[in-house]
């Protein structure tokens, strides 16, 4: 190919692509410098860092110029329904008329320029809210502690994707890329769909539990309720469709073992004891309505917004509702087990930190909300209490004091410490974690307690089950070189710090999105819902 060949071959392309990549360097100095971006551009010095920093990679360029960019955001805004978030809280369709009225016959630059800063800050909002939630957990919960991570958007590329008007792709791109936050949107697609064919059926009230091999009327509802959200996939065979059914199906109305199997999965995603009986307690957990359900989704996507970001490769995270503790490892695999979380009235807190070092064979100074609530009570019932639970009495200088000596009505500045050994309160080991709440996760000699489904009965602290398993894992996983067992075996109690730390997260969850697609519904234990569902659907001043 000669030179000329090249030239005709090679002109007419690269002039397509120029065209494909855009307006020219001059037309984006033109559109920077025309009477909308000058006024633009007057106004910014009011607005926030975030929209000034939007147009600064425009070159101070307008962004809602055209009308079909207004209409695909506006249809666009009406698909955050599918994160638990409110559409009209953003108003699309009020942005679609404010275009008109700016670029309409009364329309003016003034307008125009309030318009497009407008539209911007509602599509800045709208992403942040995706990225990092609606709310400030802070104001919800004045316990929290953990901060939110969520990176800074890239303003380069958002603008790129306004022009080009993609988005939902740029909704995509700031959701929290992690798999249980895609689960809970799935799960809340599917949970709405089921609202839209009309719910659940509600079980009767009755005095007597439904138990296996019962043959009652209310099966039939039990069936249907659970085939609903598939949990029994095969329902009795209809004998009017098919005659002669009768013969060989299944009476609809026996309670039998599949149909038992089926409500023992239901009591375990509801952490309810898996007995297959149909007691108050399941029935309530049945008979809550779909949409009360949908809003219970939509609320945990707001706490997953909160916290899915900056997550690092390995890290332990407490789920407090779901009294369940997770080891994410270096190489990949995940260590699971239960645990034992705080009462109603004394809260395991939210907060993000960094196991630093264990206490093995450790003491307990006890605290001074239970001494005073628990630990004096029992003493002026008996005081052979502090004798049975090998506790000693000590000065505020950690001098020994004699309990018979001690005013226990009025006992003043004490410290009451229970000695190490197989009966203290924190077992073998306890593992440490900077907080502010005196909070921490360790062994218990309690161990029974594992076996409840619901298991908040603690005073704030964490007990886990498979302590010393779990802390030799962390010891394996940062190179420390330590023997849990042996460092028990020796009898001391002391300190032994991890070679490096390892992120902490407790978390409250009351809803969890399953590997398997399934959503599992928790007790409210701390009564968090109501709050922040009330908060979510607050309507949104922009």
């Amino acid at each position: 190919m000669n030179a000329r060949t090249c030239r005709t071959f090679l002109v007419p392309v690269l002039l397509t692509l120029l065209m494909l990549a855009g307006p020219a360097v001059g037309q984006e100095e033109e559109a920077a410098t025309s009477p909308l971006a000058a006024a633009i551009t007057a106004r910014l010095a009011e607005a926030g860092d975030e929209l000034q920093a939007f147009y600064a990679v425009r070159g101070q360029r307008p962004a809602w110029e055209d009308s079909r960019t207004v209409a695909a955001f506006a249809a666009a805004l009406h698909t955050l329904g599918g994160d638990g978030l409110t559409p009209g809280d953003y108003r699309p369709d009020a942005l679609v008329a404010g275009y008109r009225q700016a670029h309409g016959e009364e329309g003016d630059l003034e307008r125009q320029a309030r318009f497009d800063l407008h539209a911007s800050r509602v599509l800045l909002t709208a992403l942040r809210h995706l990225q990092r939630g609606k709310l400030d957990p802070r104001d919800i919960d004045p316990d929290w502690e953990i901060p939110i991570v969520a990176p800074a958007l890239d303003m380069a590329a958002l603008s790129r994707a306004v022009d080009a008007q993609r988005f939902e792709q740029a909704f995509a791109e700031v959701r929290p890329a992690y798999a249980p936050y895609e689960r809970l949107r799935t799960g809340l697609a599917r949970y709405r769909n089921i609202e839209r064919l009309g719910g659940w059926p509600r079980l009767p009230a009755r005095e007597r539990a439904l138990r296996p091999g019962d043959l009652d009327d209310d099966v039939v509802m039990l069936r249907e309720r659970l085939a609903v959200i598939g949990e029994l996939e095969v329902m009795a065979a209809a004998t009017a469709a098919f005659p002669g059914a009768e013969r060989a199906a299944p009476d609809p109305r026996r309670y039998d073992e599949g149909l038992a199997a089926a409500v023992r999965r239901f009591q375990r995603r509801h952490l309810l004891e898996a007995d297959g009986i149909v007691g108050a307690r399941t029935r309530a957990a049945l008979n809550v309505p779909v949409d009360e359900r949908i809003d219970q989704i939509r609320l945990n996507l707001e706490r997953a917004r909160w916290l899915l970001h900056g997550l690092p490769d390995a890290f332990v995270l407490v789920d407090i509702a779901g009294y369940q503790i997770s080891y994410f490892r270096p190489d990949g695999e995940i260590w699971r087990s239960r645990i034992v979380v705080g009462r109603p009235y004394r809260r395991t807190p939210s907060l993000r930190s960094e196991i630093t070092h264990f206490t093995v064979n450790p003491t307990w100074t006890i605290p001074p909300t239970i001494l005073r609530e628990d630990v004096l009570p029992a003493i002026r019932q008996d005081l052979g209490y502090l004798w049975r639970e090998r506790i000693q009495v000590l000065s505020p200088s950690g001098e020994p004091l004699d309990p018979w000596e001690v005013d226990w009505e009025r006992p003043g500045n004490i410290m009451l410490r229970q000695a190490a050994g197989p009966q203290n309160a924190l077992g073998r080991v306890a593992i440490r974690f900077p907080n502010d709440h005196l909070v921490y996760l360790h062994d218990t000699p309690a161990q029974g307690l594992f076996a409840r489904e619901q298991r908040a009965f603690s005073s704030g602290c964490i007990r886990v089950q498979g302590v010393l398993e779990f802390a030799q894992l962390l010891f394996d996983d940062t190179d420390s070189g330590r023997d849990i067992e042996a460092l028990i075996d020796a009898g001391q109690t002391r300190n032994v710090p991890l070679a490096e730390p390892v992120p902490l997260i407790l978390h409250y969850w009351t809803v969890h999105a399953g590997a398997d697609g399934e959503l599992a519904f928790r007790p409210d234990i701390y009564q968090r819902d109501e709050a922040l569902l009330q908060a979510l659907d607050r309507p949104l001043v922009l």
